[in-house]
């Protein structure tokens, strides 16, 4: 076979392999959750966090927001962030911790599915990701607080355009990001193998390895947690259900690299989101990389400490 032949076909397998599973999960989902918050799901589970912000310094209203950043998306929570009245502007240190919550527990209906599917326990993937949300929003508050650093008003730069109401604006929406997510995978595969075949990637592998390594995280999982941190959990979980089917990544790997992703994904993209909110960098970049970086060494170190009963019951599927 034609050398550039079988390249493309080969290619085409690899869109293929990551893209059907993605989003045969993400579809339903997507329904679900639409479904809920048309009952009020989210307001409700809104009011269930709304007490817990005091203990961050914020207005008992951004419980809302969490709630549906949760449900959605981190744009989903901007939307219901800038339509709440607030009686005074939120300071760059609370707008900092907020998006520390939003950065690190969003999207979990599709992104603990997708954890699940590369094989961590779904309780896992909610537990590790909500409790790790609150304790860095509440080190972050902690911080600013003592030190009384950011405490002036904070500007937001911009804001997302609502999406109209009713079923049809609402569709469009949701055809509109995956045919987005659809193109990225598919010229984010191309690029990897592009990289593959030209040799980058294992400099890529042998540049981050050292510090993978002192989180736990084997170099069969190297690449996939690369494009995980910068792209996002969708399409790096989305290839890691890929590598762990084939069974090229081991389930400690595996666990230990979603946890990364859980604290620290989409580092681009999100991180200029929350920017344009007003965060501050200190805060949503460089601490989130810190505690991301310790946290889950803890958990590599654990899980090797813990029986495989355990392991096998509560931690990987």
């Amino acid at each position: 076979m034609n050398p550039i032949h079988f390249f493309f076909r080969e290619l085409f397998d690899e869109i293929v392999a990551v893209s059907w599973p993605l989003f045969k999960l993400m579809v339903p989902v997507i329904v679900i959750v639409k479904v809920l918050e048309e009952l009020g799901g989210v307001a409700l589970l809104g009011q269930w966090l709304g007490p817990l912000m005091a203990l961050l310094g914020l207005p008992e209203g951004m419980g809302l927001v969490w709630a549906a950043t949760i449900a959605t998306n981190i744009y989903g929570g901007m939307i219901v962030l800038y339509s709440l009245p607030l009686d005074t502007p939120l300071s760059i240190a609370q707008i900092t911790v907020l998006s520390g919550l939003l950065l690190m527990a969003h999207g979990l209906p599709i992104e603990a599915k997708i954890a699940q599917l590369a094989g961590m326990r779904m309780r896992a993937a909610i537990v590790i990701r909500m409790v790790g949300a609150f304790a860095f929003a509440w080190l972050l508050h902690l911080f600013y607080d003592q030190s009384q650093w950011l405490q002036e008003p904070a500007q937001m730069v911009w804001q997302p355009d609502p999406i109209a109401a009713g079923l049809i604006p609402w569709g469009l929406a949701q055809i509109k990001a995956l045919v987005m997510i659809q193109i990225i995978i598919i010229v984010l595969l191309t690029f990897l193998k592009i990289l593959k075949a030209i040799g980058v990637e294992r400099v890529i592998q042998w540049m981050l390895r050292p510090i993978l390594k002192l989180m736990g995280i084997g170099k069969e999982a190297t690449t996939i947690t690369l494009v995980g941190i910068t792209l996002g959990l969708s399409f790096g979980g989305g290839l890691l259900i890929k590598e762990a089917h084939a069974g090229h990544v081991s389930k400690k790997d595996i666990f230990t690299s979603l946890a990364l992703l859980g604290f620290c994904h989409s580092l681009i993209e999100d991180t200029l989101l929350v920017l344009l909110l007003g965060a501050h960098l200190s805060g949503v970049l460089w601490f989130r990389l810190l505690f991301a970086f310790v946290v889950t060494s803890a958990l590599s170190y654990w899980i090797t400490k813990v029986s495989p009963s355990f392991q096998q019951k509560h931690l990987i599927r």
